[in-house]
């Protein structure tokens, strides 16, 4: 063990005794939650200088903040399951002099469209189909510049140094963070009916019909945003597409975009009534170890996307096994680099739609939190639908988020089910807490460990929970260093004295551990 490191344990000792001290004497008081990562704003961006990122660069930041409280001792890009190195991307007159373009030679560019796959439902005056995505020109980038880019994101890691695959990958996100957002433009649609899963080559299946109609061309009503976002619900017509009240199959529809080849996509027609899971991606579906930021950041970047186990094969099963499966798939990784992301989703699972982090919002909601304002945005759009929802708890928004949902929207939830990446992964260090299941029914929720912990369960008729894998579940942080974690629901509360001291002994094990 290096010098640092012993320094640090050794002042972590009476820290934690401490701790325990003043804990004995406060008064109970419920911790703060944990801070929520902010999201743009409509304005345009302001030129920052970039530089190249250390491997300290992430925890260092974050412990200026976890000296503050417990509250917001978990990392930002942790709150809201979105690694720091992939926020604060350039856009606008940054993207264009980071670049070094002018604006002739952006006129002069062609303009394409990310199309991110919708769902649509079914109301009283037919179907409305929800368009999202956003408009942008692609500059143009030699080599050399692309790679000078992205060393930018790589940590204590050189683009030369990767393998010649990785390094195309790396080179090609890098194009993708770096184009210019086109504001003020109008899109149009054409709509045709689309083969089923398995005949579009999607290997993950998928329970969708495809219509016997639909064609038609869709002007998007609004202009897109400041920074070249669009997103709302369009009413389309029938032109032989079944009525959301007769039947329960989802409808498949090809949304091509007009003027542009790569803004394509799949749309799906959800009725009424029926199942739907909402599934995270990063650590669930694929190896990310995003509470590893070089290890985070690779995965992401340059290597090829690796499923977790055989959660492929679970989730194929339940494809086939559930009738009329709808499946919606919500990352809060920005939009502009998930393409990787529906690319991997539509080779490995069940086809559906997608929700993405915007650029931009137009509801100030969204800034506060965005994942718990798409939760939301579909659980309105389908009030009589069922939810099973899937993430990890690495993910502090959704340890919170997900039992809020049970609250707010009684009924809907049917089951939730959450990867315990700290049991599974020494690399996960960061505390969870669990606190907002405690008023849940037990039998609508469960930890667990690996893939196979889900097999066999009939989640249609709301078995949740395989007996079979221990619980152990109290109402609190887990996961705190030195044994700090509660060790029941009824263990005395943190206190606004010795949060502080919580704090220090948190932030400093984060610095160790990345040490170690």
């Amino acid at each position: 063990m290096s010098p640092v490191i012993s320094a640090i344990l050794f002042t972590l000792v009476p820290l934690a005794t401490a701790y325990a001290v003043l804990d004995q004497r406060a008064a109970a008081v419920v911790p703060e939650q944990p801070l929520i990562t902010p999201s743009p704003t409509l304005q345009h961006a302001v030129t920052k200088t970039v530089r190249r990122r250390g491997i300290l660069d992430d925890v260092k930041g974050d412990v200026k903040g976890i000296l503050s409280d417990l509250g917001s001792a978990i990392p930002s890009y942790v709150a809201s399951g979105v690694p720091n190195f992939f926020q604060d991307f350039p856009v606008g007159q940054d993207a264009q002099k980071s670049l070094g373009i002018d604006d002739d030679q952006v006129d002069a560019l062609p303009t394409s469209v990310l199309n991110i796959p919708g769902y649509g439902n079914w109301t009283d005056r037919g179907w409305n189909l929800r368009f999202h995505g956003n408009v942008y020109k692609q500059p143009p980038t030699s080599q050399e510049k692309l790679d000078d880019l992205a060393n930018i994101f790589l940590i204590d890691t050189d683009i030369k140094d990767l393998a010649p695959d990785q390094q195309a990958q790396a080179r090609n996100l890098t194009a993708s963070i770096f184009v210019l957002q086109q504001d003020n433009e109008n899109v149009t649609f054409n709509l045709r009916p689309a083969p089923t899963a398995g005949a579009s080559g999607e290997q993950g299946g998928g329970g969708a019909v495809t219509p016997n109609g639909g064609n038609q061309q869709i002007r998007f009503p609004y202009p897109t945003t400041s920074q070249g976002d669009f997103d709302a619900f369009v009413q389309i017509e029938s032109n032989g597409l079944a009525d959301g009240n007769s039947t329960s199959d989802i409808q498949r529809l090809n949304v091509y975009t007009e003027g542009s080849n790569i803004g394509n996509a799949t749309a799906y027609l959800v009725p009424p009534n029926g199942f739907s899971i909402i599934s995270d991606i990063d650590d669930i579906l694929r190896i990310t170890k995003i509470y590893q930021p070089k290890e985070g950041l690779l995965n992401s970047f340059a290597r090829p996307f690796v499923a977790w186990k055989n959660m492929p094969e679970i989730y194929a099963n339940w494809s086939r096994s559930i009738p009329d499966f709808h499946f919606h798939y919500l990352t809060t990784t920005p939009e502009q680099i998930t393409r990787n992301y529906m690319d991997f989703i539509y080779k490995t699972y069940p086809g559906g739609s997608f929700d993405t982090r915007p650029l931009n919002f137009s509801d100030v909601s969204a800034t506060l939190s965005i994942r718990k304002f798409l939760l939301d945005k579909v659980f309105e759009t389908f009030p009589k639908r069922k939810f099973i929802l899937m993430a990890d708890t690495s993910n502090s928004d959704v340890m919170k988020d997900y039992p809020q949902l049970a609250k707010d929207f009684p009924g809907q939830v049917q089951c939730i089910f959450l990867r315990n990446t700290s049991a599974t992964d020494d690399g996960d260090r960061f505390p969870y807490d669990t606190s907002g299941f405690q008023d849940l029914d037990k039998n609508t929720y469960m930890f667990f460990k690996v893939p196979d912990d889900l097999k066999g369960l009939d989640i249609q008729n709301g078995q949740c929970v395989n007996t079979t894998i221990t619980q152990n579940l109290t109402f609190s942080w887990q996961g705190l260093p030195f044994g700090l974690s509660k060790k029941s629901a009824a263990a005395p509360r943190y206190t606004a004295a010795t949060s502080s001291w919580v704090g220090m002994v948190v932030a400093m094990g984060l610095a160790a551990a990345t040490f170690l």
